[in-house]
């Protein structure tokens, strides 16, 4: 319960504005917005023509009325009157507020216009000049006016007159009509952009349940494994069948690897006791005995250096084992720190004839398991010893703060590349060749638990270890631990 509650902390602190191109939220979002202004794009481009056209038709539908009835009017008026003047006529007779209308011979020349025509409309020569051009049916701008433009024949008595022209002037509906467009394209762009915020918040929600799967993958540990569970409420049916199948997968990972600990642990445990008995055998058969040539002398030397290796493993990861299983004890009592680093570096100096420097400006008192923290201080001071010449110096810093002791191991040995720095800490990993035949592990036997073990220990006393080197400039490793 306590990840799961420490989980679902972290996720409430997540950027929830970061935007990842790679993420299933960015790109279900971006296609969605996308689809949606495509869709409300064109339902505004046809809204817009369709407006337009009956803006059109409407005044279309009237000009063609009037133009039907004009050539009647015309012969009408033109057996009592002479044609010009009952071209005149007709024109005054049908003119409504807002229609020109002209009459032009075959050759070209102006026979009778709306009395109004020049004194109504500024570019009355444009207009003209336009409205011989082919006509469709749709507004025409000239200047700041919006017209509909017709274009029909005027006969009398089987005559043809010449062509009569006529523009409704629109300016008004147009205007009116522009002002709806623009303002459905506001409905429009803002009814986008509520529903790119809504999808968002919805498909951050829907995926809620797959990021905290996420991240619990991310933060997972052994330890955790039987107390991590995903509990989904709210989800899909499709991701709680996919959270039931992770906790299953969890279930049966904690299973294996529980047996995994208790083989190791029994194994160890096993093979302990019967090595053990060989590894004295065979010491006492080295010290006994006074036959034996080189050859068999230097057999069981390499024999008694392999079992005692062999017992060293065993005992490792039989501690692991414990650790993992909680069932390591560790006696933490108040000590001083400088007295126990001391002790260390006499033992040290003593069996690798090495000069090591300790650096204390007071007395340090820290909470910790004695044996257990002496263990991590000769395991981190026997790789420095280990990985320098033996002309390289050797330093332990002793400092204090924020009611932390803080123990510094530095050597410019060989160094550690900067892609192991962050796994030497786990178990049976174990550094390039070059460093390896720097140390002699061929002959030494490392088998890369013992940085695994200090950690281990450091985290059962409310400790931490970490490591800064550089190849070739030796390395730092850093020992906190709580005070007294």
């Amino acid at each position: 319960m306590q990840l799961i509650r420490q989980l679902r902390q972290e996720i409430r602190q997540l950027p929830h504005k970061y935007i990842n191109p790679a993420s299933l939220q960015f790109r279900l979002t971006l296609e969605i917005v996308i689809l949606s202004t495509l869709g409300l794009s064109s339902v505004g481009i046809w809204t817009s023509w369709k407006m337009q056209q009956i803006l059109i038709a409407t005044h279309t539908q009237n000009v063609e009325y009037i133009a039907a009835r004009f050539p009647r009017d015309v012969e009408l008026y033109s057996e009592m009157l002479p044609i010009a003047a009952g071209l005149q006529k007709t024109i005054n007779n049908v003119s409504v507020p807002g229609l020109l209308i002209w009459v032009k011979s075959p050759d070209n020349h102006l026979l009778a216009q709306s009395a109004d025509l020049d004194s109504a409309f500024t570019a009355t020569t444009e207009l003209m000049s336009l409205a011989e051009m082919p006509l469709k049916p749709q507004v025409y701008q000239v200047r700041d006016r919006y017209l509909v433009l017709y274009e029909g024949t005027v006969t009398v008595k089987g005559k043809a007159l010449g062509k009569v022209y006529m523009a409704q002037d629109v300016t008004a509906d147009q205007h009116e009509l522009i002002s709806a467009i623009r303002s459905l394209t506001i409905v429009c762009l803002l009814a986008m952009v509520g529903m790119m915020m809504a999808m968002t918040i919805r498909i951050r929600r829907s995926l809620q349940p797959l990021q905290e799967m996420s991240q619990m993958a991310g933060i997972i540990s052994a330890d955790d494994l039987k107390e991590a569970k995903l509990q989904l409420r709210h989800a899909p049916s499709e991701v709680k069948e996919l959270a039931q199948t992770f906790n299953m997968m969890l279930s049966r990972l904690s299973d294996s690897w529980e047996q995994q600990r208790q083989f190791v642990s029994n194994v160890s445990h096993e093979l302990r006791t019967p090595l053990t008995i060989v590894y004295g055998y065979l010491q006492s058969l080295l010290r006994r005995s006074t036959n034996l040539n080189d050859y068999q002398r230097e057999a069981l030397e390499t024999a008694t250096s392999e079992a005692d290796r062999t017992i060293g493993l065993l005992q490792d990861l039989l501690n692991l084992a414990r650790a993992d299983s909680g069932y390591m004890q560790f006696h933490l009592e108040p000590l001083v720190l400088n007295n126990l680093v001391l002790e260390v570096v006499g033992m040290t100096e003593k069996f690798s004839s090495r000069s090591l420097t300790v650096n204390a400006k007071k007395q340090i008192e820290v909470i910790a398991d004695r044996d257990r923290l002496k263990q991590v201080l000769i395991n981190i001071i026997d790789n420095a010893v280990k990985y320098s010449e033996l002309n390289q110096p050797i330093t332990i810093d002793l400092e204090s703060s924020d009611r932390q002791a803080i123990i510094r191991v530095s050597d410019r040995g060989v160094g550690i590349p900067l892609q192991d720095q962050s796994r030497i800490f786990e178990r049976f990993y174990r550094v390039d060749e070059a460093r390896a035949r720097f140390a002699g592990e061929e002959q030494s036997g490392g088998h890369g638990l013992g940085l695994a073990i200090v950690k281990t220990l450091l985290e059962g006393m409310d400790g931490q270890i970490t490591v800064q080197s550089k190849p070739g400039e030796g390395s730092t490793f850093t020992i906190v631990l709580p005070m007294r």
